[in-house]
C-alpha cells in the first residue's frame, strides 16, 4: 500500500516548484530573444556572454573566498563549457531557418538523450511510473504544438531542414551538458561547477563573438530598446543557471528537461492575460497533461530513496558477511 507521505515529500514539492520557476525564466529569455529578433539583432553568442561573465564573477569570488581544493579536473570544465556554449548557439541559430513549432518538437530530443546518458553513465534506473510521466509530458507538448496556438507558424521557415538539423544537434548537446552538470553536482561541487562553467563559457563565447558576431555588434544601435532585452536575457539566464544545479541534485536532469517543457505554455498564458489573445481549448488539455506528467514523474521519490537505502544496507551486510 502506497503511503501518501511516501509519495509526496518535501523534495518532490520543492522540485516541482523550482522546475516551474526555471521554466518561467526560460520563458522570459524567449520573450527577450523575440524582442531582439524583431529589431533585427542576430547575435546568439553575445546574448549568453554576459551570463557566463556573471557566473564567473559571482561563483568565482565565492570559490576564491572558500579556498578549497578542486574536486574535479579543471580541463573537464573546458569541455562542458564548449558543449554548453555551442548548444545554446545552435538552438538560437535555428530560429533563423525553421519554425518555432519544429524547434519545440525537436527540442524534445533532449529527453531521450538524457534518459540514455543517465542510464548508461550515471546508472540511473527509471521505474515504470516515471516512464509514464515522461510520455504524458511529451504528449502534452505535442498537443499544444499542433493546436491553434501555433497554427500560423507551421509553414514558416526559410530553410526548415537546416534549422531542424541545428535543433537536433543543439538538443543533443543540451542533453550532454545537463547530464554532465548532474554528474559534477553530485560528485564535485555546485559552486566550483558554476565558476568554471562561467569562466570557460565566457572565454569560448568571447572567441566565437570575435569570429562570428563582431560585425553584427558594431551595426547594432544600442538604444534602450536593444539594451534592456540584452540585460534581461542575461539576468534571467544567470538566475536560471544558478537554479539548475539545485534541481539536478534534487531530481536529476530528466526532471529538469521535463519541467522546461512547460515554458511554451507559460508563454501562452502570458499572451492570454497580458495581451488578451485567444487560444484553442486543446492548449488547456495539453497544459493539464504536462502538469500531470510532471506530478506522476516526480511522485514517489521517497519510495525510490527507501529502496536505494535498503539495497545499500543489503550490499553492506553481504560485504560484512564476506569479510
Amino acid at each position: 500500500m502506497v503511503n501518501c507521505k511516501d509519495f509526496w515529500t518535501k523534495y518532490t514539492l520543492v522540485g516541482l516548484g523550482l522546475g516551474q520557476l526555471l521554466s518561467l525564466l526560460i520563458t522570459s529569455t524567449g520573450f527577450s530573444s523575440s524582442e531582439l529578433a524583431k529589431r533585427g539583432i542576430n547575435a546568439p553568442t553575445s546574448q549568453s556572454f554576459l551570463n557566463y561573465v556573471l557566473l564567473a564573477l559571482v561563483y568565482g569570488s565565492i570559490m576564491l573566498y572558500r579556498r578549497q581544493p578542486l574536486k574535479a579536473k579543471w580541463y573537464y570544465y573546458i569541455l562542458l563549457g564548449l558543449v554548453d556554449v555551442e548548444g545554446n548557439f545552435l538552438v538560437v541559430k535555428a530560429y533563423q531557418y525553421t519554425s518555432i513549432t519544429s524547434i519545440m518538437l525537436l527540442d524534445c530530443w533532449t529527453i531521450p538523450c538524457v534518459l540514455f546518458l543517465t542510464w548508461f553513465f550515471l546508472k540511473t534506473k527509471y521505474r515504470f511510473q516515471k516512464l509514464i510521466g515522461i510520455v504524458m509530458c511529451i504528449a502534452g507538448l505535442i498537443t499544444v504544438v499542433f493546436s491553434d496556438v501555433h497554427a500560423a507558424d507551421r509553414l514558416s521557415g526559410s530553410k526548415p531542414l537546416k534549422g531542424d538539423l541545428l535543433v537536433i544537434a543543439g538538443a543533443t548537446l543540451y542533453g550532454v551538458s545537463n547530464v554532465s552538470e548532474e554528474f559534477f553536482v553530485k560528485s564535485a561541487d555546485r559552486v566550483e561547477l558554476m565558476a568554471f562553467l562561467g569562466i570557460f563559457g565566457a572565454i569560448i563565447s568571447a572567441c566565437q563573438i570575435i569570429i562570428l558576431e563582431r560585425e553584427e555588434l558594431k551595426s547594432i544601435h544600442w538604444s534602450a530598446g536593444a539594451t534592456l532585452p540584452f540585460l534581461g536575457f542575461s539576468l534571467a539566464m544567470f538566475v536560471f543557471y544558478s537554479g539548475v544545479p539545485v534541481l539536478l541534485k534534487m531530481s536529476g536532469s530528466t526532471m529538469l528537461n521535463l519541467s522546461l517543457l512547460t515554458s511554451d505554455m507559460w508563454a501562452v498564458l502570458i499572451r492570454i492575460f497580458g495581451y488578451h489573445e485567444k487560444v484553442d481549448w486543446m492548449y488547456f488539455v495539453a497544459f493539464a497533461a504536462v502538469t500531470l506528467g510532471l506530478i506522476v514523474y516526480s511522485g514517489g521519490d521517497k519510495m525510490d530513496e527507501n529502496n536505494a537505502e535498503e539495497a545499500a544496507d543489503e550490499r553492506k551486510n553481504i560485504d560484512e558477511e564476506a569479510g
